[in-house]
């Protein structure tokens, strides 16, 4: 069993959405719109993103298994300058200050090009950080960007779902005290979810 597939099960029955869905968007054969690498480093995004340490640790264990170094790397990275820019960027959008907002940022986010990954990839990646921390600025920044990149809509909308789908199990988890996921057996963690 994969450490996500333990958290999965820990879900109540209040959850039952939640359990399908998590499935689906990671289970075996995963999201049609999404590579194995694009949809483990936006669920890695989000985690970080919502703060919940059992599931951070098990989505990162399990992604490892389906994405190389690199693209957990740069998922960090995308959280990481996220969790600065989304309260930056969403506080310069809510003082409705056009003074303010013409300021330059002066904040170093040299890994937003410096992440060793393809840019439409590290687009959906801070795009899965952005909409849990609710910065619309950023959120439409990444959307434009991944589209720029080439990304269909539908892919944008499947990390979209994802990042809704882990949020959801972080406030659950949250709730209700979840305990560290336990160590794996054996098998591919996307072969694992019913």
């Amino acid at each position: 069993m994969s450490q996500l597939e333990g958290l999965r099960q820990q879900l109540p029955d209040y959850a039952r959405d939640l359990k399908l869905n998590l499935g689906t968007l990671l289970g075996a054969g995963g999201v049609a719109d999404l590579s194995a690498a694009q949809a483990w480093g936006s669920a890695l995004a989000a985690a970080i993103a919502c703060r919940q340490p059992a599931l951070t640790a098990a989505v990162e264990h399990d992604a490892a298994a389906v994405a190389d170094g690199a693209t957990l790397e740069a998922a960090r990275t995308a959280a990481a300058i996220m969790a600065m820019t989304n309260v930056y960027y969403r506080a310069v959008h809510m003082a409705h200050d056009a003074e303010l907002a013409r300021l330059p940022a002066g904040l170093r986010m040299n890994g937003l090009t410096k992440h060793g990954i393809a840019p439409a990839d590290f687009e959906l990646f801070g795009l899965a950080a952005s909409v849990v921390k609710g910065c619309e600025g950023c959120t439409k920044a990444h959307i434009d960007g991944a589209r720029n990149h080439g990304v269909p809509v539908q892919a944008i909308g499947a990390v979209l779902r994802i990042a809704a789908v882990i949020h959801a199990v972080a406030t659950v988890l949250d709730a209700r005290g979840a305990a560290p996921a336990q160590p794996v057996a054996t098998g591919h963690p996307a072969t694992e979810f019913a």
